[in-house]
This record gives structure tokens, C-alpha cells and sequence, in this order.
């Protein structure tokens, strides 16, 4: 008997009935000729270059494809960068209002940091133009009271400061220096109402003496009778008389000059050069030796 058949006995009957389907069949060799043509597209595409215009092609088609199943995975992102609750955003909220004011201080810290450098330059700039030796100092303190012009700078007698040493920034004459420490010394500005500068007008060299007024922005010209010639603008440099200050050092431009035909002498105001309330970094000045020994034995 054919092993492809089955024998079934049914009341006396016998019935022959085929193992395989001709649908199986034809499956089975449907499947047979697929692995066939993949095992050949396969080996053109390994050995030819036959099938890259089509593996192209297929890549296009294939984008919506990749792109439907990647929206699970966009719609997650999606989710967590707009489903955030009231307290994750206020929390989030104040860290970036910490992290701004951090910034903004470092911010300044840099602004502060600039405008020392283009000070400390300017001041250089005018410490090449000093004939003396110089010594970079800088203000630590202000005297407490509204009428003492004083401040406190951190150079002492370790770096041979003296009593009577001329002190300027950038722009001008700040005062002299009236006590000195180890470390630090207290500096008398121009414009305390006890402070008296020898000064001659730069345009024609005209002598006076400028004093101080108490007041930060102005200064006073004595002793200029109401026919001298002074004019709103003139620059008023030290003379160098006395041998306290050097002489050519800019003090201050005159910005008023009232003549009063019944007193004896004008009212000359002059504003000082030099920043006297914002300055921060200023030069003390040293004087030649042989000047300082002739000032010693005339104070004596």
C-alpha cells in the first residue's frame, strides 16, 4: 500500500484519502521559490551594483514608515516637555531666577573689573608723564566727617612714604599726605577748607594761591585783584613754589570769575581736576632729594 494514503474501514467500505493537500502543496513550494529569489536578490546585491537604484527608491518610500513608528517614542517627549505639573514649573521657575541674579553679579563683578583696568590705564598713562618717581597707591577709607577732607591710603612708611608727599589720579592734584603709618597714611585733600596750593594760571602764568572750601567740586583763588587777567576756562596748574607740590601738575579749570568794583579782589572759582569722590586708585609722587633737603632745613 501507497505510504501517501490512509486506509479507512467504515462498515465494510474501504476509503482512500491523500496525507497532503494540493493547497499544502502548493504552499510548500510557493515558500521553496520566496527563499529562492531572497537568497538571489541577496547575492546580486552583495556582488552587483545592480539593485542600488532600488534600495534607494525603497529608503524614500520607507520614511513615512520609520517616521509612524517612532511617533510612540515622539509622543513620550512630547508628553514630559508639556505635561508638567504646577510644581515642577515653579520649582524650575526659581532656579532660573537664582541662576539670572548669579549671573547678573558675575555680570557686574566683570563691569567692575573693566572699569579698574581702564582706571589703573589712565593712571599710568598720566604716571608716564610724571618727571618723578611714582607709587601706585589705593583709597581704603574716608574720614567719617562731612567736614575733614581725608582719606586713608595703603601705602606707609614700609614703602617710604612721607610726610608732605603730593598725592594725584589720573586727571589732577588730590592733596598731600599729612601722617603716615607703617602701612597706611592719611592724605589731606585740596579742596579741606585748611588746605593752601601755590598755582599760576597756564595760559599766562599768573601766581596765586587756590584754597580749599569745603567743598568737593570747587575751589577758591585768593588774592586776584579785579584787573588781573583770569578767564572762565584757564587751567590752573601747581607752580612749584615752596617745594611741596611739583610744578606743571593740573589742579583745576576756572568756571566763575565775579569782579566787584567795591572789594579789592575777585571771587575766582575754580572746579579741581582730579576725581576727588570717585578715584579709587591715585599716585603718590616722590621728589628728588636734593629738593626735599632744601624744604627739611627750611621748615626747620
Amino acid at each position: 500500500m501507497n505510504s501517501g494514503c490512509f486506509r479507512f474501514i467504515d462498515h465494510g467500505k474501504i476509503t482512500i484519502k491523500p496525507l497532503f493537500s494540493k493547497t499544502q502543496l502548493y504552499l510548500s513550494r510557493l515558500t521553496l521559490w520566496i527563499i529562492a529569489a531572497t537568497l538571489a536578490l541577496v547575492l546580486v546585491d552583495l556582488f552587483t551594483p545592480w539593485l542600488k537604484p532600488v534600495k534607494a527608491k525603497l529608503t524614500t518610500v520607507s520614511i513615512p514608515f520609520y517616521w509612524v513608528t517612532n511617533l510612540p517614542a515622539r509622543l513620550g517627549e512630547w508628553g514630559q516637555d508639556n505635561l508638567v505639573s504646577r510644581d515642577d514649573l515653579l520649582r524650575e521657575n526659581a532656579s532660573l531666577k537664582q541662576q539670572v541674579m548669579i549671573l547678573e553679579r558675575k555680570l557686574q563683578g566683570l563691569a567692575s573689573v573693566t572699569t579698574d583696568n581702564v582706571r589703573l590705564r589712565e593712571l599710568m598713562n598720566s604716571a608716564d608723564m610724571v618727571a618723578e618717581q611714582v607709587l601706585v597707591a589705593q583709597l581704603i577709607g574716608v574720614s567719617p566727617d562731612p567736614l575733614v577732607h581725608k582719606v586713608i591710603v595703603d601705602k606707609g612708611s614700609r614703602d617710604d612714604v612721607y610726610v608732605g608727599q603730593p598725592l594725584l589720579d589720573a586727571f589732577g592734584l588730590m592733596g598731600q599726605v599729612v601722617e603716615v603709618g607703617p602701612y597706611v597714611s592719611q592724605v589731606l585733600l585740596i579742596t579741606d577748607s585748611t588746605h593752601a596750593l601755590p598755582v599760576e594760571i597756564n595760559r599766562n602764568g599768573l601766581r596765586a594761591v587756590v584754597e580749599g572750601v569745603g567743598d568737593l567740586e570747587q575751589l577758591a583763588l585768593r588774592h586776584v585783584s579785579n584787573t588781573m587777567d583770569v578767564q572762565e576756562g584757564d587751567l590752573v596748574i601747581s607752580s612749584g613754589l615752596g617745594g611741596r607740590f611739583p610744578r606743571g601738575y593740573p589742579v583745576g579749570v576756572v568756571k566763575k570769575v565775579e569782579r566787584n568794583p567795591g572789594k579789592p579782589f575777585a571771587d575766582v572759582f575754580v572746579e579741581p581736576r582730579a576725581h576727588l569722590n570717585r578715584t579709587r586708585h591715585v599716585l603718590l609722587v616722590f621728589r628728588d632729594d636734593s629738593l626735599a633737603t632744601e624744604v627739611e632745613a627750611l621748615e626747620q
